[in-house]
């Protein structure tokens, strides 16, 4: 590993523990940081600011609404600058613990309609028809750890490490190995669900934040990029794993096989839907090589990475549980994704 790991990144030189002296300093009882957390205008990065509250809210409805400089944001004009954030979902606050937490906000613009990459409202829409059928998402989350200089973690800077094969998974500080560690060197993978309906957008972008916030910590760069090295490596995705009450009763394997029937005739729609340059990241991913299927073309199969759905092994053998979509790229909008595949499997549209 090289010598030159985090050299020129004035973030991991910080002394953090110094830090810890203010965040013991006691606080007055029933105050409350909250740090307020929104999508900005790329459909891709995160932005925060805290607020200080007087009382423990036990709901997001309980929160204020609060604004921000949208024109900062890619959201507003400087002349008409300032955007709206609507709490939808509360989580702790891992950093300052205590009662301190961490709000996920909608964002609308100075007339009341939402941005343009606020895809909440809709799939909110969209998910609330579909109760009944109570939805199941778990998103497998994959990013790679670059240094400050933008190369991938503990890649030589004047080369690269051995062919793909031993990292999956791998054991052993030359593997960069993690409990999550994922075919390409530096490229790691968590795993957020399952969760019922919207929640699984609220919860991955939430854990995206929590993402960067750690890697700051360090000084590293998290991307989400789903092609961050050309060539040979493996890509990034967000596959994402969908089950209905009816796929996972007994015979559900049946529900499973018509919502992929579904699927196949909406191929173009969901691969717009699946990454925020509406397919055009995907294609630098979704090749046929690298345990993906081609961006042109629909497939399904048992136990076959190479395909658009995946129906695990287990679940074919047990006649029942969840399918797979491995096409969502590593940077999709969850909002976006889910909103497609309940229109698709539950709406019939």
């Amino acid at each position: 590993m090289s010598a030159r790991i985090l050299e020129d990144s004035p973030n991991a030189r910080i002394n953090k523990t110094i830090l810890d002296r203010y965040l013991s300093l006691p606080l007055q009882e029933n105050i409350v940081q909250a740090t307020y957390v929104w999508i900005d205008g790329t459909g891709e990065d995160l932005r925060c600011k805290d607020r200080t509250l007087d009382f423990i809210p036990e709901s997001p409805k309980e929160l204020p609404v609060w604004n921000y400089d949208g024109s900062s944001c890619y959201q507003a004009e400087g002349s008409n600058s300032d955007t709206y954030l609507y709490p939808v979902a509360i989580y702790k606050d891992p950093f300052r613990r205590g009662n301190n937490i961490l709000v996920m906000c909608d964002t609308y613009k100075f007339d009341g309609t939402p941005t343009d990459t606020n895809k909440r409202k809709t799939c909110l829409e969209v998910a609330n028809k579909c109760v009944d059928a109570e939805p199941w998402f778990g998103i497998e989350q994959e990013y790679t750890f670059l240094d400050f200089d933008g190369h991938p973690l503990g890649w030589p800077k004047n080369g690269f490490p051995g062919p793909q094969g031993p990292y999956y998974c791998g054991v052993g500080a030359n593997k960069v190995s993690g409990t999550n560690a994922e075919v390409m060197p530096a490229q790691w993978e968590f795993q957020v669900g399952p969760c019922v309906g919207i929640s699984i957008g609220d919860d991955l972008w939430m854990a995206r934040f929590l993402l960067h916030r750690i890697s700051e910590e360090f000084g590293i760069v998290s991307t989400l990029d789903p092609k961050p090295m050309p060539g040979d490596w493996n890509g990034a995705g967000a596959h994402t794993n969908v089950s209905t009450k009816a796929m996972r009763e007994d015979g559900g394997i049946r529900d499973i096989e018509k919502a992929v029937a579904k699927l196949s005739k909406c191929h173009e729609r969901h691969i717009r839907a699946y990454d925020p340059k509406q397919g055009q990241d995907n294609a630098r991913r979704l090749t046929g090589k690298h345990e993906t299927s081609s961006i042109n073309d629909f497939s399904a199969g048992v136990a076959n990475r190479g395909c658009s759905i995946r129906i695990p092994r287990g679940v074919n053998d047990d006649g029942k549980g969840y399918f797979e979509d491995r096409r969502p790229s590593s940077n999709c909008d969850p909002y976006s994704v889910v909103e497609a595949i309940l229109r698709t499997i539950c709406l019939d549209e």
